[in-house]
């Protein structure tokens, strides 16, 4: 079991590397500081035994690993806002600019050039077929679709900002 007094040379020995790694990764030195405490916390609560040899390396490995997932959760927090913005627009356009918006929307998949963007975007969104499917029965690659898809997306976008003037 690793003791109060040794926890406390090990973070006094590694505590600027260890915030180094995490400034490294997070960008934020509150929360860099927090994951290293956290470690040490975490450490203390559990009463791990850290290998000798190896203590700087489990160290900088468990920064890693709660930095890594402090972006993760990041990243999911950012997703469930930019759904809650969308949301929130939907709620606030009226049922006829909505329908405006999908009859443009409709116009624009069928102006997609070259033909087989019209044909994967409509195979993907209204067919729910994977890329995976779509490709097969085109005879390309899982690759060649997602580009056609993305190349559709783009066309899509550009032509609802024109008719829609957003």
């Amino acid at each position: 079991m690793t003791d109060k007094t040794t926890l406390e040379q090990l973070f006094r020995q590694h505590y600027r590397t260890l915030f180094q790694l995490a400034m490294t990764l997070l960008h934020d030195e509150a929360e860099s500081q927090d994951v290293v405490s956290e470690v040490f916390a975490r450490l203390m609560s559990d009463g791990s035994l850290l290998p000798d040899e190896r203590e700087e390396s489990y160290l900088l490995a468990a920064v890693r690993n709660r930095c890594l997932n402090v972006v993760r959760n990041r990243s999911i927090q950012q997703r469930i806002q930019k759904l809650y913005l969308m949301e929130q627009e939907m709620a606030t356009k009226s049922p006829a600019r909505l329908i405006e918006e999908a009859r443009v929307l409709e116009r624009g998949v069928g102006r997609l050039e070259p033909p087989v963007c019209r044909q994967i975007i409509k195979q993907h969104f209204e067919e729910s077929k994977t890329f995976r499917e779509i490709a097969q029965e085109l005879g390309v690659s899982e690759t060649t679709v997602y580009k056609h898809l993305r190349r559709a997306m783009q066309q899509l976008r550009q032509h609802l900002n024109k008719e829609l003037e957003l």
